[in-house]
C-alpha cells in the first residue's frame, strides 16, 4: 500500500529578510575566528531559492561572494554540507555527477542516484549546465567512464527519455511488476539496473500502477542506510541525499527509513556524524521518527 506523501522537511522562512541574513552571515566570518553556529542559524533555516537571494544580498551589500568567503571559512564535512545547501539545485547535480567520473574510479551509485531521480525537465536542464560548465556534454562523459549494460541505462538516463503520456498498457504493467518484483522490492541493490530501466522510462501513470513513485523515497532512505552501516560513512552520499532532497520528500525517506530499518534517521545520523556537520543534517533531517 502507498504512504501518504508527506514532502519535504525544510520550508521557506516566513520572516524573511536576505540583507539582514547577509550581514548575521559576514558578522560570522569576520575577524578572528568564526562563528559555526550562526551560519548554521541562517543557512540551514532557510530554502534553495531564499539561499540564492541572500547571495546575491551579500554580493551587493557587502561586495564579497558568499560561497567563497564560506569555503575560506569552512573546512571538512561541514564546508562540504555548507556549500552544497548553498549551490543552485541543478548546479548541485551537475558537479555531483562530474565529481562522480573525474578521477580515478566512478562512483556507479551517485549517477544512478541522480539520473533516475530527477524529472525529464531537470535532465534537459543539467544537460545544459552541464555543458556550460565542463565544456563537454554529460553523455561523452559518462560514455567514457562507463560501459556495457550499465552505460546504456545512464545514456538513455541522460537522455531525459522518461514517456510523459499517460497511456497505459496492461501487458507492460504487469510485466514490469513481475520484474520489478524479481528484482527483489525487499531487497534494493540487488538489481539496479534492472529497476531503473523502469523507473527511467515508464510515464508517471504507468510507475503509480507499478508503485514505483513509492518506491522512489525508498530507495533514498536505502541511499542514507547504504551510506551510514558498516565500516567508515560515505559522507558525500549522505550530503548529497540529505541536501537534495531536504524540500523534496525527505519526511517520506524518514518514514520509508523508520519502516525498513527499525531506527529513525535521525538516530543514525546522530551515531554516525559528529560536530557542525551532524548539527546541520539533523536540522536537515527535520525530526526523530
Amino acid at each position: 500500500m502507498a504512504m501518504a506523501t508527506k514532502g519535504g522537511s525544510i520550508k521557506p522562512a516566513s520572516a524573511f529578510n536576505a540583507a539582514e541574513d547577509a550581514q548575521s552571515l559576514r558578522k560570522a566570518m569576520k575577524g578572528l575566528g568564526t562563528d559555526e553556529d550562526a551560519i548554521i542559524r541562517v543557512l540551514a533555516y532557510r530554502s534553495t531559492a531564499q539561499r540564492q537571494e541572500i547571495r546575491t544580498a551579500y554580493k551587493t551589500t557587502i561586495g564579497r561572494d558568499l560561497i567563497d568567503d564560506l569555503k575560506s571559512e569552512l573546512s571538512g564535512n561541514f564546508e562540504q554540507t555548507i556549500v552544497a545547501l548553498m549551490t543552485p539545485t541543478v548546479l548541485y547535480d551537475v558537479q555531483e555527477l562530474h565529481r562522480a567520473m573525474k578521477g580515478a574510479g566512478t562512483d556507479e551509485g551517485c549517477l544512478i542516484e541522480i539520473l533516475a531521480s530527477r524529472t525529464p525537465e531537470e535532465i534537459r536542464r543539467i544537460n545544459q549546465i552541464y555543458q556550460q560548465q565542463y565544456g563537454r556534454s554529460l553523455e561523452d562523459d559518462i560514455c567514457s567512464d562507463t560501459s556495457f549494460m550499465f552505460q546504456r541505462v545512464l545514456v538513455s538516463l541522460s537522455a531525459g527519455g522518461r514517456d510523459e503520456g499517460n497511456q497505459l498498457d496492461d501487458d507492460l504493467v504487469r510485466q514490469d511488476a513481475q520484474d520489478l518484483y524479481e528484482a527483489g522490492e525487499k531487497k534494493w541493490g540487488t538489481d539496479e539496473v534492472k529497476f531503473l530501466t523502469v523507473l527511467c522510462s515508464r510515464n508517471r501513470n504507468h510507475l503509480l500502477h507499478v508503485k514505483c513513485m513509492r518506491n522512489k523515497s525508498a530507495y533514498f532512505a536505502e541511499r542514507l542506510y547504504k551510506s551510514m552501516k558498516g565500516l567508515g560513512t560515505d559522507d558525500n552520499t549522505l550530503i548529497r541525499v540529505m541536501v537534495s532532497r531536504a524540500e523534496i520528500d525527505m519526511m517520506d525517506i524518514r518514514a520509508h527509513f523508520k519502516r525498513l530499518y527499525g531506527k529513525s534517521l535521525y538516530s543514525f545520523i546522530k551515531g554516525d556524524t559528529s560536530g557542525d556537520y551532524r548539527k546541520v543534517l539533523l536540522i536537515i533531517c527535520g525530526g526523530d521518527d
